[in-house]
């Protein structure tokens, strides 16, 4: 449970750096490209987080992201509509490293706000479940 809490800790820590970057109005590109980079580390605390969420309070096993997304799913914490947010988020989480294509960038960019919301909903979800 301690790591857990441990994981939840860094997430949620990661998501406030993200939020920062997303609230901008007008990014420079430096701007743009280092949100893209919070996005990708704060995906990778927020699916760490829910697959050790998973093992110890669902008792599921989940070795990748988009397993723990379809598992969250399942376990009640997303709709399905928020799970297949989930998947594409995972999807332009694997494509981070293309930040060179401006076309990339871009698309994953404006995707930000929608993929910050989920993962918002996502640790409070989990934090809320731990609760109770």
């Amino acid at each position: 449970m301690e790591r857990l809490k441990e994981r939840l800790v860094s997430a949620t820590q990661a998501f406030a750096t993200l939020e920062e970057l997303v609230a901008l109005p007008h990014p420079s590109r430096v701007e743009r490209d280092a949100a893209i980079q919070r996005f990708a580390y704060t995906f990778e605390a927020c699916w760490k987080a829910a697959q050790r969420y998973l093992l110890v309070i669902e008792g599921v096993n989940a070795g990748s992201p988009k397993a723990c997304i379809r598992a969250c799913r399942d376990a009640g914490l997303f709709s399905d509509e928020q799970a297949v947010v989930g998947l594409e988020m995972s999807d332009d989480r694997n494509l981070t490293a293309h930040t060179y294509n401006e076309l990339v960038a871009e698309r994953i960019h404006r995707n930000l706000p929608r993929y910050a919301s989920m993962m918002r909903h996502w640790l409070t979800a989990m934090q809320a479940r731990m609760k109770t």
